[in-house]
């Protein structure tokens, strides 16, 4: 029987618990496998990232996929300006149909107070 984890995902079956290999993947496909360590960081399991893997930001996402692998993704440190910039890219086309929208609305109910 597999061990697994607390949300049921089963845990991988490592003959060395101290190391793991990390698999590095783009868009274009499977790029290079480096060994790496896995070590307890207080409560929290951690893996040393190798130098040419570190990232450019403070937190990442971890996510677990289909097959099982883990997914770090780094977390852009100022989201707010990305989104920012993005809203910014919309035209005034778009805003008119948000507004035009808006005034379809049906307008707010009276309510007697609680």
């Amino acid at each position: 029987m597999r061990s697994v984890n607390s949300h049921n995902h089963p845990l991988p079956q490592i003959a060395n618990r101290n190391s793991m290999y990390i698999n590095v993947h783009t868009k274009w496909g499977r790029m290079t496998t480096i060994s790496s360590r896995v070590f307890m960081n207080g409560n929290s399991q951690a893996v040393r990232i190798p130098r040419e893997f570190r990232l450019a930001s403070s937190r990442v996402e971890v996510s677990r996929v289909e097959n099982g692998d883990l997914l770090i993704h780094a977390i852009p440190e100022d989201r707010g300006a990305a989104l920012l910039e993005t809203l910014a890219s919309f035209g005034n086309e778009f805003v008119g149909i948000l507004e035009e929208d808006r005034a379809k609305q049906p307008g707010l109910q009276d309510r007697e107070d609680l």
